[in-house]
């Protein structure tokens, strides 16, 4: 009785038949359209992170950070394309992995689901791209670039696709009940992960501790550039976590998007 008295029937029918009324066309544009914008703010997250490593690491190395984060996402987006995508969607079925197939992008008359599937790529990349930030900030001033873009083709290539399989793409951990809504597990687990193991196997960064275990401070070569990495990165997790809603075609859907806009300030602003 109790839920009874909380849900209103006459709106929730009129919530029924306003979504049943939007046309397939209009679910198409609206769902399409989130995964561009979503997608482009996520991307503006690159911007973020190069900025705060920037500014984070010595004088000396702040080229190449950045040099680092460049390399990153175009690594990131080729082998998303060329096999990654496939690996972690494409006939997983409940197993482990999908085809190591490069993804195709359909003619736009064939492009009938309910959202155009280039759009959907490109959100993907960007995600797998994040995944590959995450370790380039932690090994800041610990690994050359060579090593480290090697790792990162490894990574969107074939780590990050292949976990993110198991629950995205309906594999096995989905099939036991696994949640993962914004990819707290299979972007942000699956990069702390790898930069854990990197930060073990490189160790600290040089002139960080003394030989008798005294600890140096190693100051940043500008804050107010990792300020602003800091704000860039505030605004890009908007379109990280309103993008996982994975749909603007119904009202359900634009309140969802909205409530967690909100919620995602609420906890930018609590730290």
């Amino acid at each position: 009785m109790a839920l009874l008295t909380l849900i209103d029937p006459a709106a929730a029918q009129e919530t029924a038949k306003a979504a049943a009324g939007v046309p397939a066309d209009s679910k198409y544009v609206f769902n399409t359209f989130l995964f561009l914008v979503a997608g482009f703010l996520v991307m503006w997250m690159a911007a973020g992170f190069a900025m705060l490593e920037a500014g984070m690491v010595r004088t000396k190395n702040v080229a190449m950070q950045c040099t680092k984060n460049i390399g990153l996402y175009a690594i990131a987006g080729l082998m998303f394309w060329v096999v990654g995508y496939n690996l972690m969607y494409d006939g997983v079925d409940g197993g482990f992995l999908g085809s190591f197939t490069p993804k195709m992008i359909p003619d736009p008359a064939q492009d009938t689901g309910d959202y155009a599937a280039a759009s959907d790529w490109f959100f993907q990349m960007v995600f797998c791209a994040t995944a590959a930030s995450i370790v380039s900030g932690t090994l800041a001033e610990r690994i050359k670039l060579w090593p480290f873009l090697v790792f990162v083709a490894i990574l969107c290539g074939i780590i990050y696709p292949i976990q993110g399989a198991w629950k995205w793409g309906a594999g096995w951990l989905d099939g036991m009940g696994f949640l993962d809504f914004a990819g707290s597990t299979i972007v942000h687990s699956t990069g702390g992960w790898a930069a854990l193991v990197g930060a073990i196997i490189l160790g600290a960064r040089q002139g960080k501790y003394g030989k008798d275990g005294s600890v140096h401070a190693i100051p940043g070569s500008s804050m107010p550039l990792a300020t602003l990495g800091t704000f860039i990165l505030w605004l890009g997790w908007f379109g990280f976590n309103g993008g996982s809603q994975l749909a603007l075609g119904s009202l359900e859907d634009a309140s969802s998007v909205s409530r967690i806009f909100a919620n995602t300030n609420l906890a930018a602003a609590g730290g």
